[in-house]
């Protein structure tokens, strides 16, 4: 089983990138209300539903990257630039395809030649990508984003 990771291309990987961010926000936002952090029964913000909808408009100005293993896609990360820092958003790899490498190579590419400050965050209660950040070297940080539960990090 090997790991490849590609720059996404729209519109060819749209449905690819759709499934993959909307798996992830679904999740995400169950696990806030399971946290106590949203109202279960409350719909999905726009915001998200825009992400889903129409991943090359939303991500025009961040390069995608997607990961497949044996030509499967099985996890996407975002990476944008602003202000001389560099941002990682929409890291996920669905826990079927986790603990195969994917989450690694994904960061490892995002991380190749991306500008120092690298920053990202992570809910507090998502230890197994905590523990991956640590070990690439990230180091917790006052937040930029006050939300309870929100951990954010740096790579500098």
């Amino acid at each position: 089983m090997s790991v490849v990771i590609r720059t996404a291309s729209f519109p060819h990987d749209a449905g690819s990138v759709s499934a993959l961010v909307g798996d992830y926000l679904r999740r995400t936002e169950a696990e806030k209300a399971e946290h106590g952090l949203v109202d279960p029964r409350a719909a999905m913000p726009a915001r998200y539903i825009r992400e889903i909808d129409d991943p090359a408009t939303v991500f025009a100005d961040r390069r995608v990257l997607v990961a497949a293993v044996d030509g499967v896609d099985c996890g996407v990360l975002a990476v944008g630039s602003s202000g001389g820092v560099t941002e990682i958003s929409r890291f996920w790899v669905p826990p079927g395809a986790r603990g195969h490498g994917v989450g690694s190579a994904l960061l490892t590419a995002a991380l190749r030649g991306a500008t120092r400050p690298v920053h990202l965050s992570v809910w507090e209660w998502r230890e197994p990508a905590l523990r991956m950040y640590r070990t690439a070297g990230f180091g917790i940080v006052p937040p930029w984003d006050e939300r309870p539960g929100l951990v954010c990090l740096e790579l500098r």
